[in-house]
């Protein structure tokens, strides 16, 4: 188990990435989450439990992608403002 913690993505590693960089990294993500969901369909994926860390890196990535968008949104109202 300490393995796959290990394989995590960190927020704050995500916090230094770009936009583009975060899109990007999430539309891996997604495609790995579908690759182990079709393996342990077919019953060849060893740890189910990486579809849940899956999950969680895809939840991650799209927080901070968020949280990004949100200081553009509120640093261009204050330039406004």
């Amino acid at each position: 188990m300490k393995g796959l913690i290990e394989k995590e993505m960190k927020a704050s590693k995500l916090r230094e990435l770009s936009v583009a960089e975060l899109e990007q990294k999430l539309n891996e993500t997604v495609q790995k989450l579908f690759q182990l969901k079709f393996k342990n369909a077919s019953g060849q994926l060893k740890n189910p439990l990486e579809i849940r860390l899956m999950r969680r890196d895809i939840a991650r990535i799209k927080t901070v992608l968020a949280e990004s968008k949100l200081s553009k949104e509120r640093e261009e109202q204050r330039e406004k403002g």
